[in-house]
């Protein structure tokens, strides 16, 4: 389901986009707002997709508006002014929709958000195989497979290196940098010169130490910069 909002000063312009938005399934109006502070308060309750957006207004400019979101939905102009197209581009518009605009160009702009949505969940998924993916580890002579998504932590002893799961705890005789590369993804931070931690199975951080399950793992000093990643 795709919710939307229509901002415009005018109601023909409402009419339309509603008629448009009416012959396509999964699409949800949530407010005809008709002018950029009233659409700042229905953004401000509500969960919504898609704005299609007027330029000219009082009060507050089409652009002004946008630019006055940390996080904005996706935005499809809306406008009878064509020379704030390049500005709206730069600003990461879907599309820029000259009125009058036929149902043909209107949906041509709605398959732009379906192409960008489709684009995103495949590179989500890309990001979650990748993740869930699994890493031979060399102990005792045989190869164990393990899955990335289980590995609480991994810790250097001496000259060999012990990788801590939700089921056992692996030796194996690699350094712990050679590991990191080994394991390698945006869930991975070595905090220590002995530790590398993983993200998701972190239960808390407190001051210079991470919670882990029931292990306490120290942060070192000249690691703190990857703490700081890893908070992001």
């Amino acid at each position: 389901m795709i919710k939307y909002l229509i901002i415009d000063d005018e109601s023909m312009a409402h009419d339309i986009i509603k008629r448009y938005c009416d012959l396509l399934p999964n699409f949800q109006l949530i407010q005809h707002c008709y002018d950029a502070i009233e659409a700042l308060e229905c953004l401000n309750n509500n969960k919504v997709d898609l704005i299609f957006l007027d330029l000219n207004m009082p009060k507050l400019k089409g652009f002004d508006f946008l630019k006055s979101l940390s996080k904005p939905p996706k935005v499809i102009v809306t406008t009878a002014y064509k020379e704030y197209a390049l500005e709206g581009y730069e600003l990461n518009i879907v599309d820029y929709l000259l009125k009058p605009f036929s149902f043909e160009r209107f949906l041509k702009a709605i398959n732009k958000i379906q192409d960008q949505n489709k684009e995103q969940s495949e590179a989500t998924q890309r990001l979650e195989e990748e993740h869930d993916g699994g890493v031979f580890l060399r102990s005792n002579k045989k190869h164990i497979q393990v899955k990335l998504k289980d590995i609480l932590f991994i810790e250097a002893i001496g000259n060999y290196s012990k990788v801590v799961t939700k089921q056992e705890e692996i030796t194996v005789r690699e350094k712990i940098s050679d590991l990191l590369k080994t394991v390698s993804n945006n869930q991975f931070f070595q905090i220590h010169k002995s530790f590398i931690v993983a993200k998701d199975h972190i239960n808390s951080i407190e001051g210079n130490r991470i919670f882990i399950d029931e292990y306490l793992i120290p942060v070192g000093k000249t690691f703190k910069v990857n703490l700081k990643a890893l908070l992001k």
